[in-house]
């Protein structure tokens, strides 16, 4: 049973997660004030600090509930499109990074544009939902391996990165080749990256002038990088 301090502390972490979010709408995550936020919600900015030690506590804070919700959002498209090829799994992924990041560009930004300066993200806090999204994707390659629906693809040369990805298999339980799991790794920063051009107006008009059907031709590129 929910004590009502628990209920009167989950109350108030809800209220500053949803006006840290507002504030990023119009400030950057380096000049987010925890007084701000404290008088937005209604409280002396003393009572804020049970619950956000600092600034830093606070952005942080901000990354995860942004990770955890684009993740959240990429898991369900995957969900709905369970019935569909693998290729088309892969698409409703990178249209939900999208639609997400179109709908939320602060948000977007401060996980995957400039670093804030003087911070320094807590690897125990962040680490896990930052890594949801690559794990999602990965999960449709994955998938498609284990129906025997996916191509094998050649390994790395290098023997650095080869041992890299054979790592990363292992620690993720992956049964895919190793070429492959190099493949979906670099999936992972192309999409952050075609979205990031797209979000932010880096495609000149005259050049993309259908932004997301481009995105559908590149994803269908990198399927086919990745073996499926």
């Amino acid at each position: 049973m929910v004590t009502s301090r628990q209920a009167a502390r989950e109350r108030m972490m809800r209220d500053i997660v949803r006006v840290g979010r507002e504030h990023l709408a119009t400030v950057l995550p380096a000049e987010l004030s925890l007084r701000a936020v404290a008088r937005d919600i209604g409280v002396v900015p003393s009572a804020l600090y049970r619950y956000v030690q600092d600034r830093e506590a606070l952005i942080t804070l901000l990354i995860v509930d942004a990770y955890d919700e684009l993740a959240d959002e990429v898991d369900a498209a995957i969900a709905a499109a369970s019935r569909r090829p693998h290729r088309e799994r892969l698409e409703a992924a990178v249209l939900a990074v999208r639609a997400w990041a179109v709908r939320e560009p602060s948000r977007f930004a401060m996980l995957y544009g400039t670093p804030v300066p003087g911070y320094t993200a807590p690897g125990d806090r962040t680490v896990g939902p930052g890594i949801r999204l690559a794990l999602a994707l990965a999960g449709v390659v994955e998938d498609a391996w284990r129906a025997g629906e996916l191509r094998a693809v050649e390994a790395p040369g290098d023997p650095a990165v080869r041992a890299d990805m054979e790592r990363l298999r292992e620690a993720y339980g992956f049964e895919m080749p190793v070429g492959n799991a190099a493949r979906v790794y670099g999936l992972w920063s192309a999409v952050i990256g075609a979205v990031l051009f797209d979000t932010f107006g880096h495609y000149a008009a005259d050049t993309v002038t259908d932004p997301e059907a481009f995105l559908r031709a590149h994803t269908a590129g990198l399927a086919d990088t990745v073996g499926l």
